[in-house]
C-alpha cells in the first residue's frame, strides 16, 4: 500500500515538473511568451526588458479584460504562477544612433519581445549595438558634450568661440598740461622783522604760496637787496623787479595823487577809508593812475592810527616847531613845512642813525608797537599823539603791469584774496597790540603827550592849504581829492549817528 502511495506521489511530481518544463516557456505576459527564453534568463534581464507577468487567471477572464495582442499561441486552461517584481518606472529613452537598439526598444514599447526561435546566444548577439564605437571615442564624445554644456568649464574647450573685438575708440585727448609755476621777486620797503609792516609782507609771501599750491611764488627780499626802497616804483615800472611791497605815500614825487590812497591828514578812519575805496569810486581812480605808469597795484595791508612822532624837546607852541628838523612821511611833511619844519623822508633803517648824527631832531614813523621795536625811545622821550597826519594807513603790492596781465584769472584772484586778508589781519593786529607797547614805553621813561589844541588847529589849517595847492598843481590829485571830499561829506551823516 505504501509503495503504491509513494509511486503516486512520484508520478504527480514528475508530471508537474514535466508540465513546467514544457508549458511555462511557452507563456508570455499576455499569453505569448517566447519559448526560446528560459525562465532563469528572463529573471536576469534588465527590468525595462522583463515585463511583469500577471497573476494566475482563467483564459476567459483574461480575454474579457484585455484584447488579444498575440494570436500565435492559444491560451492554456491553466497557468503556472511565477514570482514577479513590481513594474519599475519607465526608463528614460536612450540617445543612440544604433538602429538595432532603436528597433528593439520600439518592439519592447509595443509589447513584443525578440523574434521567436532564436537561441540565447543569438539573442545576446542581437541585443549588442551594431558597430559600437570604441570605448575611448565614446568617452571623448561624452566628455566634450559635458564640457560644452557646462558654463564653468567653457574656458577649457579646445576650440572656444572668440568674441569679436569692441570697436576701436579714438583715444581721448591728453589732459592740458599744468601751467608753469610763476616765480616773482618782491622788493620790500620794510625789514622782515619789523612788526606789522615787515610781517605783513612776509605773510603775503607765505600765504600766496599756500593758496596757489606752489604755482605762484612772490619771494620777499629785504630793503635794498634788489634796489633801494625809494627806487622801487621805477624798478617795477621798468620790469627790473616783478613786484614791491610799500605804501602809495612813498610815490608823491612820481604821482602826487597816490598820496591820498596812503594817509590823508585829518582824513578818514579805516572803516571810512575802505568804504570810499571799494564803494565810493576810489579804487577805479587808483587803478587808472597806476596803469598810466605801467604798474598794477593791489591794496595789501592796513594799520591803525599812528603816533604823531618823537621829539627831543617838548613842543608847547607853534613857534617851537619852526626850524625843527624832522623825518615825516607823505602829505604830512608838506603840512609841517607850512609851520616852518624842515622835513626829510628816510626809511626805517636810516632814522636811528639820523638821530645819532644829529641830522634830525624829531621823527615820526608808525605806531607804538613798531616804534618800540625800532628803539626810538633811546633817542627821544617825548612821544606825541594823535597821529593827525595818518589816522589810518594803507599798504600795497605793486606789480609790473605786463606781468599782471599775463597772469591767469585764478592767479589774480589768489593775489587779491591774500592781500584782502592782509588788510583784515593788519588792522586787527594793530588795534590789539598798541596798549601793551605804550605800557612798556612808559617803563622806559617815555612821556606820552597830546598836542595842544592851538597846534592842532594850526596843523588842520595848514592841511587845507596844502590840499588846495596840490589839487591846483595836479589834475589827478584834484579828481581824487574831489571824490574823497564828496564821499566824506555824505558819510558824515552816518558817522554822526553811528558813534555814541
Amino acid at each position: 500500500m505504501r509503495n503504491a502511495i509513494i509511486g503516486i506521489v512520484i508520478g504527480i511530481v514528475v508530471g508537474l515538473v514535466a508540465g513546467a518544463t514544457v508549458v511555462a516557456p511557452r507563456l508570455t505576459q499576455d499569453g505569448s511568451r517566447n519559448a526560446a527564453v528560459p525562465l532563469k534568463a528572463l529573471a536576469s534581464l534588465p527590468v525595462s526588458k522583463a515585463p511583469p507577468i500577471p497573476a494566475k487567471k482563467t483564459v476567459e477572464e483574461e480575454a474579457e479584460k484585455a484584447p488579444e495582442r498575440d494570436k500565435r499561441h492559444p491560451p492554456f486552461p491553466e497557468q503556472v504562477d511565477l514570482p514577479i517584481a513590481p513594474p519599475p518606472p519607465k526608463a528614460a529613452p536612450k540617445d543612440t544612433d544604433n538602429p538595432a537598439e532603436k528597433a528593439e526598444e520600439q518592439e519592447n514599447e509595443n509589447g513584443a519581445g525578440p523574434p521567436a526561435g532564436k537561441s540565447p546566444a543569438e539573442k545576446r548577439a542581437a541585443e549588442k549595438p551594431v558597430n559600437p564605437p570604441p570605448k575611448e571615442e565614446s568617452q571623448t564624445k561624452a566628455q566634450a558634450k559635458s564640457r560644452a554644456d557646462s558654463p564653468a568649464d567653457s574656458d577649457v574647450q579646445e576650440i572656444a568661440a572668440v568674441p569679436s573685438p569692441p570697436p576701436v575708440m579714438a583715444a581721448p585727448p591728453p589732459p592740458p598740461a599744468d601751467p608753469p609755476a610763476t616765480r616773482w621777486k618782491m622788493g620790500s620797503a620794510y625789514s622782515s622783522n619789523l612788526p606789522q609792516l615787515g610781517t605783513m609782507a612776509k605773510k603775503l609771501e607765505r600765504d600766496i604760496w599756500r593758496v596757489s599750491d606752489g604755482t605762484l611764488e612772490i619771494k620777499f627780499y629785504e630793503p635794498g637787496a634788489l634796489v633801494p626802497p625809494l627806487e622801487m616804483f621805477d624798478a617795477v615800472r621798468a620790469g627790473v623787479i616783478d613786484a614791491a611791497f610799500s605804501s602809495p605815500g612813498f610815490w608823491g614825487n612820481k604821482a602826487p595823487a597816490l598820496q591820498l590812497f596812503a594817509a590823508v591828514p585829518f582824513g578818514p578812519t579805516a572803516r571810512e577809508f575802505l568804504a570810499w575805496i571799494y564803494f565810493g569810486g576810489g579804487k577805479e581812480l587808483f587803478d587808472e593812475i597806476y596803469h598810466d605808469n605801467g604798474i598794477h597795484s593791489v591794496f595789501c595791508g592796513l594799520i591803525a592810527p599812528e603816533a604823531s612822532g618823537w621829539f627831543r624837546q617838548r613842543i608847547r607852541t607853534v613857534e617851537d616847531l619852526k626850524g625843527l628838523k624832522m623825518r615825516i612821511f607823505g602829505l604830512g611833511a608838506k603840512v609841517m613845512q607850512k609851520l616852518g619844519v624842515i622835513t626829510t623822508q628816510l626809511t626805517s633803517g636810516d632814522i636811528f642813525v639820523a638821530f645819532e648824527t644829529g641830522e634830525i631832531d624829531a621823527a615820526e614813523f608808525s605806531m607804538p608797537a613798531i616804534d618800540l621795536k625800532l628803539g626810538f625811545y633811546r633817542m627821544a622821550k617825548n612821544y606825541y599823539f594823535p597821529g593827525w597826519h595818518q589816522p589810518s594807513t594803507l599798504f600795497e603790492l605793486m606789480i609790473n603791469l605786463e606781468k599782471w596781465k599775463a597772469l591767469s584769472v585764478s592767479a589774480k584772484a589768489q593775489i587779491e584774496a591774500v592781500c584782502g586778508d592782509n588788510i583784515r589781519f593788519g588792522l586787527a593786529e594793530g588795534e590789539a597790540s598798541q596798549y601793551a607797547a605804550l605800557k612798556e614805553l612808559q617803563t622806559k621813561g617815555v612821556v606820552i603827550r597830546r598836542w595842544p589844541s592851538e597846534i592842532m588847529e594850526a596843523l588842520n589849517k595848514a592841511w587845507i592849504e596844502v590840499a588846495k595847492e596840490e589839487a591846483k598843481a595836479n589834475k589827478d590829485f584834484k579828481r581824487v581829492w574831489k571824490s574823497l571830499s564828496a564821499f566824506r561829506e555824505d558819510y558824515e551823516i552816518w558817522q554822526e549817528l553811528s558813534l555814541p
